[in-house]
């Protein structure tokens, strides 16, 4: 009777995997042939994530034009204890840290092993679509004893609805690596605003923050004379050749990368070097020559933005952290 509830348990998780895997193959396919099939062309910057783009990915941290990286984990080596200080704010309870788009945690595990050298009470949830970097994240936080840790495999909000399930804790929201900026100032609001509409008063968040500066230092962190950043932007075109039966040649294309100081958008495309059709999953799309795919923006900000953004979604800035340069910003920020 044991085997017998046990394999048809088995059987219901591999069901629920299959039926979770083509669902997320059916939005990928939506998502690429809606964008595709748009004016302007556009494809979502966070299909970039596959096994091979997220060893890119670190690639591109580890280039020295991209200052992005070195700055936030500054802040976080050097300023451990007073970042401690500012999510914790003097309160004794324990609480649940939910960090949104983890990446490789490197950052954020100074700020976990201070809080289990201190004995501080907490969940750390880390939030990420792409799977493979959750294990990869699990496998180097393995080393921290006393660890409790809960790994939500898929979008933001889908995945903080479950983490609100998981207990009534406090809530401390890591949001870093300025990925705020992958959204455009438009966006980010309504961002800032749908997540503090599922928090409570009181909860955290520590956003970090990309600052205006010279337009020549943050055009070569996004387009890095190595070309990982090119490769890393051509590499969403080979995910979709190998999992929407797709047909794009890499070598028809060219990487373009614009930044505008005014607006502080640093923003990446692909470019179609000739007229060309391109198939995707039985579908044809036409590209003239010139024709551009919008791939991702990467915003940057003033010190006054970010107070602005704060303020009109909920929140009342408590501290900011910047790096010796000044050229990032993590803002700390609670829930009104």
């Amino acid at each position: 009777m044991i085997d017998i509830q046990q394999s048809a348990h088995a059987y219901s998780l591999q069901q629920d995997i299959v039926q979770t895997e083509e669902h997320r193959v059916l939005c990928f396919r939506e998502d690429v042939l809606g964008g595709l099939q748009s004016y302007p062309k556009h494809l979502s910057s966070k299909y970039f994530y596959d096994t091979k783009g997220d060893a890119l990915f670190q690639q591109i941290m580890n280039c020295p034009e991209y200052y992005l990286t070195r700055c936030e984990l500054e802040i976080f080596r050097d300023q451990t204890s007073s970042l401690i200080a500012a999510i914790t704010n003097a309160r004794a309870q324990s609480f649940d840290l939910i960090e949104l788009g983890v990446g490789d945690g490197i950052k954020s595990k100074y700020l976990i092993r201070e809080l289990l050298d201190r004995k501080i009470e907490f969940r750390y949830l880390p939030v990420d679509i792409s799977g493979n970097i959750l294990s990869q994240l699990e496998t180097s936080l393995s080393d921290l004893q006393g660890l409790n840790l809960v790994s939500l495999e898929g979008e933001y909000f889908d995945m903080l609805r479950e983490a609100t399930k998981i207990s009534d804790n406090r809530k401390v929201i890591l949001f870093l690596g300025a990925n705020i900026g992958n959204m455009s100032a438009k966006e980010a609001q309504f961002f800032c605003k749908d997540l503090r509409s599922m928090l409570q008063p009181g909860d955290i968040v520590l956003m970090g923050f990309d600052l205006k500066k010279n337009p020549h230092t943050i055009l070569d962190a996004y387009n890095d004379k190595g070309g990982i950043t090119r490769d890393f932007n051509l590499n969403l075109l080979e995910r979709i050749n190998t999992e929407l039966e797709g047909n794009f040649d890499l070598h028809r294309f060219t990487h373009y990368q614009t930044y505008d100081p005014e607006t502080g958008a640093c923003k990446s495309y692909l470019v179609s070097n000739i007229k060309q059709t391109v198939i995707v999953s039985g579908t044809s799309i036409s590209f003239s020559e010139g024709e551009w795919i919008y791939m991702e923006v990467s915003q940057k900000y003033s010190l006054k933005e970010i107070e602005k953004l704060a303020s009109h979604s909920g929140f009342s800035m408590i501290t900011n952290f910047t790096d010796p340069k000044r050229w990032f910003i993590d803002s700390v920020w609670i829930a009104q």
